[in-house]
Formats: structure tokens, C-alpha cells, sequence
């Protein structure tokens, strides 16, 4: 505790004990203010201004020091200043008191609190940066908290002093009218039970829950306000319960759950079922990057006592097992089987007309218009392009576009550019790599995957380089042009952003892979006024400006991950045909990810850079692989498990494993985070020998032994050297 924390800590302290000690509680009594009551109104009399004065000093007194006697001294207010004076005096004196009582809270007590409790509190001051004015008022109106609890709680959040002042006036002014008014009856007083009656008291409380009606009017207001133009078009009757734009990730999973719900649902797709997952994303980079690992493995047979072996292959044999897997899952996400589940599924591109209308232009010809109560949008996304002169002449490929393109060649380009340091990125480049190609990766940034720790980026770049990636950091893509040293051919001219130097990288074949943005044009946001910039504007519950129009998958963000985009369809889908009953905030707090490089980068929570830029205190712990039996057998012994804890706890902020089947390891740190484990019960939980997910245990096990008790296990040494005599 800092010197002027400690100085005003000892302050309140002294004040406190010195109204105990002196036994000042018997001046704020109601029986010391009846007997005194004409000595202080001849005393106003004499010197109002004076008395004013002194009465205001004690009343901010009392309650910034939080002391039993406000009732009192308001009541004293009117019996001896009268009405308007003392209810204007209380009024400024009790929100004054009561911020000084804020500030002292905050200032004595927030560092330490949001130091112990910081993602809670995170949460809870997002709250109060919304809302926090709104629901400070219905309390001060209908204190369900004491005044000078809600004061302590209130300093602990990042509520903005002059509002709770100001609030904390308005909020209060009711009841301080209603004490003051008392007041000024002293002598028909008994006790301060009797101050209200049950009548009033019940006033409060409606009066308490007036801003929440008023909250509840102003959203029904403000929902008739958005619908309003369109209020003419509203079926008498709909067609469906919901309407699914989108059958990728986001899109299959909603008309699952609605079909599953018995509601009447319809999903549209213009293209291809199973969206970018099955068909240019997470299924055929999964394929091609087996494939890849199996050739490195062939190369490095010798790790092994085998004999080290130059993989003979047919890329497009390569190539045909790739499109045969996603054939082979193709099935799970079908037309066939969606409409066996009960969906109505239609093959076309949907167009919101309103609020309530989707007009389809069908795949087979002519269109079809379908009302609906609901609508969930899951568009998906698409590559983004960079805007480098000569892109379009340079035959580039993205991800959405290079499966085609590489089935049709019977041989695997020789030289390939991959453009891109994020996971798609550093996939690709890994894969093309093991199957032979040179392969450079540009990237803009000055590490690859900046979303990971420092640590991970390095390890990830050694092994990109180890198999044959030249990997060029901190370059910036000029242009692309014709390589003068060979006729047809392309080169792509980077900048060093260190250096400011040019130079030129040729290839027979440019990867972009800087990322991808959702689909928010060309189905009718813009027409109905749904902001839609890099995704579809929508709030907690998924919603956008329209309440019965949600957006999931990537085409909401903040992920672009298959497995978020199933968790939003349970939320949208939940809210779109149950929220009139109850709605549901979406959860994002244990949220994994997996970037399928070799060694696998699988992360949960937080890490290291995260929370540093949060201010977030923790503890880390670290399980190096080379020391896993499992990882010695398979000579897989890179990577380590990553362990972020609150300081003293074994409450999990967040978890990174890097090295084989990451990914596979992770689950048991999601499950322990969303069900609030903590590694005392991932250490106390049996693993099977020898495998990875000992590493799990270890870690657990490392955390344990770096807080063990000292002084405890001092007496224990003690206690086992006098047994032994």
C-alpha cells in the first residue's frame, strides 16, 4: 500500500474510532434531536448562514465516513431549516458525502480488488460503461443496498465520478424530500421506523422500478421506431419461424437446432453446402497437411532407426485424396440429410426485402418470396486481396480459389509465394514446403502469428525454416511484374520495412493469404439500413438493429473460426424463436483455437501479451515436452504447455500449448476453464500412461511445486526427524 493510501486509510480509521470513543452516536439519536430541537431552530435563527454552514460540513462528514445518522440529520434538516432549504442542503451534502465515500473506496481499494478479480471485473465495468448511470438510479431510488455499501461497490468499478454525482442527486432527491418533510413533523415522531409509513415505502419501490419501466418503453419505442417504414409490410401470418441465410458452419447449425425445436425453418445456399469449412478451409488444409507430414516423416526416417527416403508421389494423386475427403464428409452438411432432419433447404441466393421477407432466386430458375418471424444471417466470408499493382495479371490464388486450380495441375508449382504470417499463412507455406515446392513467405509484420505470445512465433518461424520456408518478415508487397530473367514468368518487389531496401522474389505461382472478410453485401443490409462494415453490426444477443434479424458465424465476427461459428448459431437461433420469454448473452469467455502448423499452436483465454496489454496480473507456469515420456518415445519432443494463473491460484487465465496433437491437449483446459477447475483438479485427475496428455498433469504438477508450503513442510521435516529418534 502506497504512503497516501496508508495516510488516508489511518484518517478514516481515526474518524471512526473517535465517534465510538467519544461516544458521538448520541448526538445523531432521535431523542437528542427532539430534546434539542428549539435550542437548534433559535440557534438558525440567530445565525442562519453559520449554522447552514456548519450542518452541511457534518451531514458530507457523516456520510463520506459512512457513520449511522444520516436519517437523523435529515430529519434534523427539516425540524430546524425548514423544508426547501433543508431538502436543498441534504440533497447537495448527502451526494456529496456519499462521492467522497466513492473515491475513498476506489482509491483504497480498486488497485488491489481488480489486481484479484480482474476478468470479473472487466465484465461487470463494461456493464457500467453502458449502463451503469441507468441502474445506479433505479437503486438510489429503491435501495435494495444499503447507500453506504452501494458507495463501497460503486468505487470499485470504472464509473465516472461526476455521473455517479449527479445521479447519486437526482436518485436521492426523492427520499431526502420525503425524510426532510418528516422532519419538519419531529414532534409527531416516535421512532424512525415510523418515519415512513408502508404506504410510502411502497412508493418508493414503484418509484424504484419506474427506470426500469421506462427502459422497458423506451426499447419498445425505439423497436416500433426501427420497424416503422416497413410496419405496412408485416405478414398477418408467416410462412416460416426461420430463415437461414448461409449453410456453412454458422447457418447449418441453426436450422439444426430449430429443426430440432420443431419450428418450420428454411435454409438458403448459393453455392455449396458446408460453406468455406468443408470446401476451401478447414477440411482440405487439413487433408493436404497430413499429407505433407507424412512426406517430411518419410524424409526423416532416421528418427526412427528407419532409413531416411525421398518421397515418391503424384501431386495430383495428392490432389484427388484431398477432394475425396471432402466428398467423403461431404454427406454431414448434404441437402439429403438437412432435409431428412426436417429443413427445407434451397439451392440460391437470398435477398432480405424486409424485415420479415426473403426473396430467393432459385438455382434451378425463377425466384420465391418466404415470410418469416426470424432471420439468421451466416453469410460466411471471403479471401481479402491486397491491393498491389499487377495482382490481377500475377494468376494469384487464395484459399477459396487454389483447391481447383492445384487439382487441375499434374505437378505440385516449383516456386511459391505465400503472401501472409497469419495461421492460414504459415499452414500453407509449411505444407507446400514438405511436399517439395520452394517456398518463401511474405510478411508484413516483424514475427509470424502476432496473436501469439513472442515465444510461440519464434519456435513456430524455426520450424517453418527447418523445412525449407524462407520466411521474410517486415516486408511490404510493391508490385508484381514481369521477371526479366524469364519469359512468361512473374516476380513479386518487397520492401524491407527495416531497411527501405527493394528486392524482388520470382514465382511460378502467388498465394494470397492475409485474411478474409465477411460477406455483408448483395442480400439486402444496406437497403434495410443494417450497419454492415468489416461484419454485421449486432449486440450481445446477436441481434442487429432489427430484434428479429441476428447474424452468426463469421459474418458477425469477432472469430472466423468453424467451431465459434456453431457456439453463435446456438445463441442466435435460441434468441430468434425463445426470446420473447427469455434472451441469451452470447459467451465468448473459453473460446480455443488452433493454428494446424507442425508443431501444432492451440490456445484458450489469455496469453502472456494479452494480458499485459490488459494490465491483468498473473503467474506463469511452463512444461518444457523434451521432459513428456510420450514425446521422448515419438522423438516429437518441441513444443511446451503454457500455463497463465491468478497470482496464489490455480484459477486458469489461459492456456498455450505448442507441439504435436496441441490442439488434441487443449480440450481438458477448455473443459476445466468453462466449468471453473482449477489445475489442483487436472493434478488430482488420473491420466493414462504414456501419453501426451500427461503434459496437462505435468504442467499442473509445476504450478503445485512452485507453491508449496514452505513453513508447513519445514514442521513436517521436523516432525519426521524426531520419529526417527
Amino acid at each position: 500500500m502506497k504512503n497516501k493510501q496508508l495516510l488516508l486509510l489511518l484518517g478514516l480509521v481515526a474518524a471512526v474510532l473517535a465517534f465510538v470513543v467519544f461516544d458521538l452516536g448520541r448526538y445523531l439519536s432521535l431523542s437528542y434531536l427532539q430534546q434539542s430541537q428549539q435550542a437548534f431552530s433559535d440557534l438558525y435563527a440567530e445565525h442562519p448562514w453559520r449554522v447552514s454552514a456548519a450542518y452541511f460540513a457534518v451531514y458530507v462528514l457523516v456520510t463520506a465516513l459512512s457513520l449511522p445518522g444520516a436519517v437523523v440529520l435529515t430529519l434534523a434538516g427539516g425540524a430546524g431549516l425548514g423544508l426547501v432549504w433543508g431538502t436543498l442542503l441534504v440533497s447537495f451534502a448527502s451526494s456529496l458525502g456519499a462521492t467522497l465515500a466513492m473515491l475513498s473506496a476506489r482509491y483504497l481499494l480498486r488497485g488491489a480488488t481488480e489486481k484479484r478479480f480482474a476478468s470479473w471485473l472487466a465484465s461487470i465495468n463494461q456493464g457500467v460503461e453502458r449502463d451503469g448511470g441507468f441502474y445506479l438510479f433505479s437503486l438510489r431510488l429503491m435501495p435494495v443496498l444499503p447507500f453506504f455499501a452501494l458507495n463501497v461497490l460503486m468505487g470499485l468499478t470504472r464509473m465516472k465520478t461526476w455521473t455517479f454525482y449527479w445521479v447519486s442527486q437526482l436518485g436521492m432527491l426523492a427520499g431526502t424530500l420525503a425524510y426532510v418533510n418528516a422532519g419538519t413533523q419531529l414532534a409527531q415522531i416516535d421512532s424512525l421506523a415510523g418515519v415512513l409509513s408502508p404506504a410510502v415505502l411502497g412508493s418508493f419501490a414503484v418509484l424504484g422500478l419506474l427506470p426500469l419501466a421506462a427502459r422497458k418503453g423506451l426499447a419498445l419505442l425505439e423497436r416500433r421506431k426501427v420497424y416503422a417504414r416497413w410496419q405496412s409490410q408485416r405478414p398477418l401470418k408467416f410462412d416460416r419461424n426461420l430463415i437461414v441465410i448461409g449453410a456453412g458452419a454458422g447457418g447449418l447449425v441453426s436450422a439444426y437446432i430449430a429443426a430440432a425445436v420443431k419450428a418450420k425453418v428454411t435454409l438458403v445456399e448459393a453455392h455449396k453446402m458446408g460453406g468455406d469449412c468443408l470446401n476451401y478451409g478447414c477440411v482440405p488444409s487439413k487433408a493436404l497437411i497430413q499429407s505433407a507430414r507424412l512426406a517430411q516423416q518419410m524424409r526423416q526416417a532416421s528418427r526412427y532407426g528407419l532409413q531416411d527416403a525421398v518421397p515418391q508421389f503424384s501431386f495430383k494423386a495428392v490432389m484427388q485424396r484431398i477432394h475425396a475427403v471432402i466428398a467423403a464428409i461431404a454427406p454431414h452438411d448434404s441437402v439429403a440429410r438437412y432435409t431428412a432432419l426436417g429443413v427445407e433447404v434451397l439451392q440460391g441466393h437470398a435477398r432480405i426485402i424486409n424485415p420479415w421477407t426473403v426473396e430467393i432466386s432459385l438455382a434451378e430458375g425463377g425466384t420465391q418470396r418466404l415470410s418469416t418471424r426470424s432471420i439468421v444471417i451466416a453469410a460466411g466470408a471471403q479471401a481479402v486481396l491486397p491491393d498491389i499493382p499487377g495482382l490481377s495479371e500475377a494468376d494469384y490464388v487464395t484459399n477459396d480459389t487454389l483447391w481447383a486450380r492445384f487439382a487441375r495441375l499434374d505437378a505440385l508449382p516449383q516456386r511459391l509465394v505465400v503472401l501472409g504470417g497469419g495461421p492460414v499463412g504459415c499452414e500453407m507455406a509449411q505444407a507446400f514446403a514438405r511436399l517439395g515446392a520452394s517456398v518463401t513467405q511474405v510478411d508484413l509484420g516483424e514475427r509470424l502469428l502476432p496473436r501469439e505470445d513472442a515465444d510461440v512465433s519464434a519456435l513456430v518461424q524455426a520450424a517453418l525454416t527447418a523445412d525449407g520456408v524462407q520466411v521474410l518478415n517486415s516486408r511490404r508487397a510493391l508490385r508484381c511484374e514481369a521477371d526479366p530473367q524469364r519469359p512468361g514468368g512473374r516476380q513479386l518487389v518487397l520492401q524491407d520495412l527495416r531497411t527501405g531496401l527493394e528486392s524482388q522474389v520470382a514465382f511460378d505461382q502467388l498465394i494470397c493469404a492475409i485474411g478474409r472478410r465477411a460477406r455483408t453485401s448483395d442480400y439486402g443490409l444496406q437497403a434495410l439500413g443494417i450497419p454492415a462494415a468489416a461484419t454485421v453490426q449486432t449486440n450481445e444477443y446477436l441481434q442487429t438493429i432489427y430484434p428479429n434479424i441476428y447474424a452468426a458465424g463469421d459474418v458477425a465476427g469477432p472469430y472466423q473460426l468453424t467451431h465459434a461459428a456453431a457456439h453463435q448459431a446456438w445463441y442466435a437461433v435460441v434468441n430468434a424463436l425463445f426470446g420473447s420469454f427469455k434472451k441469451f448473452k452470447v459467451d465468448y469467455r473459453v473460446m480455443p483455437q488452433t493454428t494446424f502448423v507442425d508443431p501444432e499452436v492451440a490456445r484458450v483465454g489469455l496469453n502472456e501479451q494479452d494480458a499485459l496489454a490488459q494490465g491483468i496480473p498473473f503467474e506463469r507456469t511452463l512444461f518444457d515436452l523434451a521432459e513428456l515420456d510420450r514425446a521422448i518415445a515419438d522423438s516429437q519432443t518441441q513444443g511446451f504447455v503454457k500455463v497463465l494463473t491468478v497470482p496464489g491460484k490455480d484459477t486458469i487465465l489461459g492456456v498455450t500449448i505448442v507441439g504435436s496433437q496441441a490442439g488434441e491437449l487443449l480440450a481438458e483446459y477448455v473443459l476445466a476453464m468453462k466449468h471453473g477447475l482449477g489445475l489442483n483438479k487436472i493434478l488430482g485427475t488420473i491420466h493414462s500412461y504414456p501419453t501426451r496428455a500427461e503434459a496437462n498433469k505435468y504442467a499442473a504438477g509445476s504450478w503445485k511445486r512452485a507453491h508449496q508450503p514452505e513453513r508447513l513442510l519445514g514442521w513436517l521435516r521436523k516432525f519426521h526427524d524426531f520419529m526417527r529418534g
